[in-house]
């Protein structure tokens, strides 16, 4: 099995590059080669699979992933750690199946080798925005594990009637099914973060619940609802269905109770209003 990188090679790559992680690009290292190896194998990476990573920093877990998948393609926003992953790898893994995309996740549209899985350390301040892009956009993603925020890992992992059920938990319900494979601690980064992490893995669905424009209404009905949610939905959605009678009459056609609130409907319920136009 291949060298990873420890502690040490983490901060002499650091230094090398003149980098201080910043909480702004969401910078935390992985330094521990059993967690890398941990998300690899929660991740169910094959073989066959083309991994697209985001953020893969100075490339603990891009080390880890090049030990299993096809090949990997690393999403890095920072040109430093860009420029010096792929020299970070060769040394390590000669000949590795690595292409490394320098540019903001938000902004990428097409990736080099059409991934069948997202595996990533998500920064968490964007990783609710960068993970629905992505299963926006690349469509033959099969399945996939972040490491995220607890509580926006949990939030994603929701389900109707939960506390921290939102508006990431019922979009997050449209690509596919969704579950948390454990904590990680925060021991395990460089610098140590002041929040918890978990990881989150999803299952794609074989198909979507709608089309592309269902999606786009279903969502925009979603947004609304949580934005108040505390209001029955009647009301919660006055604004975007032409008042609450409106949207009433809305709801009692796609067969769900105006009284409710947005944390106890599903994806399929929202799907229903939105088709009851």
């Amino acid at each position: 099995m291949s060298t990873l990188l420890g502690p040490a090679e983490i901060r002499d790559l650091a230094d090398l590059l003149g980098i201080q992680p910043t909480k702004k690009l969401g910078q935390n290292f992985v330094i521990d080669a059993n967690t890398v190896r941990r998300i690899v194998k929660a991740a169910g990476v094959r073989e066959t699979d083309s991994v697209v990573e985001i953020g893969p920093g100075l490339g603990s877990l891009t080390l880890g992933l090049l030990e299993v998948a096809r090949s990997v393609v690393a999403v890095e926003i920072d040109t430093r750690l860009a420029a010096q992953l792929p020299l970070t790898v060769e040394q390590l893994q000669p000949g590795a199946a690595l292409t490394v995309v320098t540019a903001d996740a938000m902004g990428v549209t097409e990736l080099p080798d059409e991934p069948t899985v997202l595996v990533a350390n998500l920064p968490y301040n964007i990783s609710v925005p960068v993970l629905l892009h992505f299963l926006e956009t690349f469509r033959g993603l099969r399945s996939g594990l972040v490491m995220v925020q607890a509580e926006v890992g949990q939030r994603l992992a929701a389900g109707p009637g939960s506390k921290v059920y939102g508006s990431p938990s019922v979009k997050a319900a449209w690509f596919g099914s969704w579950g948390t494979s454990g904590l990680v601690s925060r021991q395990v980064f460089w610098p140590v973060p002041n929040v918890d992490s978990i990881l989150v893995s999803f299952t794609r669905h074989v198909a979507e619940p709608g089309t592309e424009e269902e999606r786009l209404a279903t969502f925009a009905l979603v947004d609304a609802a949580f934005q108040q949610r505390r209001k029955m939905m009647r009301q919660a959605l006055a604004e975007v269905l032409g008042g609450s009678a409106a949207a009433s009459e809305r709801m009692l056609r796609a067969g769900v109770d105006p009284t409710t609130r947005g944390e106890q409907l599903t994806v399929h319920d929202f799907l229903a209003i939105a088709r009851a136009a």
